[in-house]
């Protein structure tokens, strides 16, 4: 059974950084694709990047070229078992959010920005980021 966790949220100042990250295990296959969501209240769910087994990553709608430069997703492949993190530098307050990881086989090579094609799903980590 797949488990996805994240961790790594927190009070932090604007302008800041915070890295979070997410820990998934029971994959059968190795390839999956890791992605990054994140709600605001009140705001639907919003994909943020994703990344393949080989690295390939794919950037959502908010990653315009100055928020693209923001947001920075990685992973670390192990057997049966992903770690994906996503760093987020020069926090603004519009940042607070509920942020989700994601897995699937094949989300990155699908419209990946809708939660509808991802399979598993965190309970999400919370950040606040103050001004």
């Amino acid at each position: 059974q797949v488990q996805v966790v994240e961790s790594g949220g927190g009070l932090v100042q604007a302008g800041g950084t915070v890295k979070l990250s997410c820990r998934v295990t029971g994959l059968t296959f190795g390839d999956y694709h890791m992605g990054w969501f994140r709600q605001a209240p009140g705001k639907e769910r919003e994909g943020l990047q994703c990344i393949t087994w080989s690295h390939t990553k794919y950037y959502g709608k908010a990653n315009g070229n100055s928020e693209k430069a923001r947001f920075t997703i990685s992973r670390e492949n192990f057997e049966g078992m992903v770690m994906v993190y996503l760093e987020i530098n020069s926090l603004k307050t519009d940042d607070t959010a509920v942020y989700y990881c994601a897995a699937d086989r094949f989300a990155c090579l699908t419209e990946f920005r809708s939660a509808d094609v991802w399979t598993h799903w965190g309970q999400g980590t919370q950040v606040t980021v103050s001004s």
